[in-house]
């Protein structure tokens, strides 16, 4: 990936976030016979903020993959790739991965004159305890704790977040039936060097209305997300709104939170056009 010219990876990161953001609906329900691999792609309409607390709304449209394995071990769908190293009737331990979107600080008025955002991948481990599972619900205790890298000219440590999240799907609901609701919420923690990251300003692009500031870790807002999805025989759709609130953060007093509530909405259709003839027990 290193070998990788900084466009082409500026690239990647944005579409494993599109990816991550989108797709962010799991379909479960009773373990039955499906390909042990199916592939597709498909088109996204997204609105993000640059990054949590920016006051600069983006809209896109982009193609994005659509790519689920059902291996024992290693298994990739439209939430996360995650390689499963442990599970048993409530718990389950697996390594995840995520990532955000590049920056250009040009095109964002509060930071104008610093240096661009990179791309962030994020690996680590990750708990779940499922409270409840069967045919209609699953409501589940996630806790993921992943190591942030900026990927540009290199490898970047930019720290370590938490996410503890309650999530809660319902199966088999609205019209027609066949949809996929979930609902998730929980508090974010992180780390100085990623709060600095995305907050700090060095004193070399301090300005009069820009003051230097120095990041402290500790509590990073409260997260709740809303999606809805359903699977056709060849088609996936989907939808998300997600938002955070930012009040009584460590870096509440940055010159670059400029809201102290941040949303970002997409919906998005892929066309599944490939599938393994090996077929396997699965509930994804």
């Amino acid at each position: 990936m290193i070998s990788v010219s900084s466009h082409g990876l500026d690239r990647l990161g944005f579409v494993a976030a599109l990816s991550a953001l989108v797709f962010s609906t799991s379909g479960y329900g009773a373990e039955t016979l499906r390909p042990l691999w199916e592939a597709g792609a498909g088109v996204a309409v997204l609105s993000f903020p640059d990054y949590r607390g920016s006051a600069r709304q983006r809209g896109y449209i982009f193609p994005i993959p659509y790519f689920v394995y059902r291996g024992e071990v290693l298994q990739v769908d439209r939430e996360k790739v995650r390689g499963l190293m442990f599970k048993s009737e409530r718990w389950e331990l697996d390594v995840s991965l995520n990532g955000s979107v590049p920056v250009r600080s040009d095109d964002d008025p509060a930071r104008q004159g610093m240096p661009n955002l990179a791309p962030t991948l994020e690996l680590g481990p990750q708990v779940s305890y499922k409270f409840a599972d069967n045919d209609r619900y699953r409501l589940q205790f996630q806790l993921p704790l992943r190591k942030v890298a900026a990927v540009k000219h290199g490898i970047h440590d930019e720290g370590w977040l938490a996410n503890p999240l309650l999530n809660l799907d319902i199966r088999d609901v609205g019209p027609g039936r066949g949809w996929n609701l979930g609902l998730a919420g929980g508090p974010l923690w992180a780390d100085a060097r990623y709060h600095q990251y995305f907050y700090g300003v060095d004193p070399a692009y301090a300005t009069p209305s820009r003051p230097a500031y120095t990041a402290s870790g500790g509590y990073s807002g409260m997260r709740f997300v809303a999606s809805l999805s359903k699977r056709f025989p060849n088609i996936w759709v989907g939808g998300f709104v997600q938002a955070y609130d930012l009040h009584g953060t460590a870096f509440d007093n940055s010159p670059l939170l400029q809201r102290k509530t941040s949303y970002a909405a997409g919906i998005g259709v892929s066309w599944i056009f490939g599938r393994s003839e090996k077929i396997v027990m699965s509930s994804e």
